[in-house]
């Protein structure tokens, strides 16, 4: 079995996410007493979202190879990030490091296309939903898929649920109640799916809470981790 490298704690809520699917999952799969073989790189979030704000990206993409190169000296054999904003580090990450790096847009654009959609929704923090070169530009470009993000107060509103709530370990159900109305407008401008794109979002939003296929970054990324893992 490989070792996986994580880099975690943004936030710590969807860490402890990941930390449980592998190790089910791959008890579920090899039995016995087995777990996965992990090493885990905590980063304290409230450290790096200040950098985040301003748009000091340079710095913050810094933290995030210096992360995975102590992950690969740890002995990991592969790296994944348990974030979706901070994959705009990725081409630092690559850089710095001898290891793959499993990007979570690749699983993601992996499932996208086997359910047959073309046009999606993405919902997560604001960075997320406007860069690029996050995953908007890798689902379009491997995978050729049409991203559809919310906008105005939409934007506004689901960013704001994630940073003030949501990695702060509040699960509101007024917040639930306006993910699902931002969701049914995205549906409304021909989204066929929608991705629950920031790991802490499948901890308010569920599959009942909209009318077409919710894609779970974080399940889809653990579950490929595992895969690899097992290979």
């Amino acid at each position: 079995m490989k070792t996986i490298g994580i880099i975690g704690g943004m936030s710590w809520e969807s860490s402890a996410i990941y930390y449980r699917l592998l190790n089910r999952e791959v008890q579920k799969r090899v039995g016995g007493l087995s777990a996965a073989k992990l090493a885990l790189y905590s980063l304290d979030f409230g450290e790096i979202a200040p950098l985040q704000q301003p748009g000091r990206w340079h710095e913050a993409n810094a933290r995030m190879a210096e992360a995975a190169q102590s992950l690969e000296r740890a002995g990991a054999d592969f790296v994944l990030m348990a974030c979706n904003t901070m994959h705009c580090a990725t081409p630092d990450i690559e850089r710095a490091i001898g290891v793959p790096f499993l990007h979570i847009a690749d699983p993601l654009g992996r499932a996208i296309d086997r359910a047959g959609i073309r046009r999606v929704g993405l919902i997560g923090s604001r960075h997320t939903m406007e860069q690029d070169g996050i995953i908007k530009g890798r689902l379009r470009d491997r995978f050729g898929l049409d991203v559809v993000v919310p906008q105005g107060e939409d934007a506004v509103e689901i960013s704001r649920i994630i940073y003030d709530e949501l990695v702060r370990g509040q699960f509101l159900e007024s917040s639930r109640a306006a993910a699902k109305g931002i969701i049914a407008r995205l549906v409304a401008q021909g989204a066929q799916g929608v991705i629950l794109g920031c790991t802490e979002l499948p901890l308010l939003v569920q599959a009942d809470d909209a009318t077409v296929p919710l894609f779970d970054t974080t399940e889809l990324h653990a579950l490929a981790a595992v895969d690899r893992a097992l290979e």
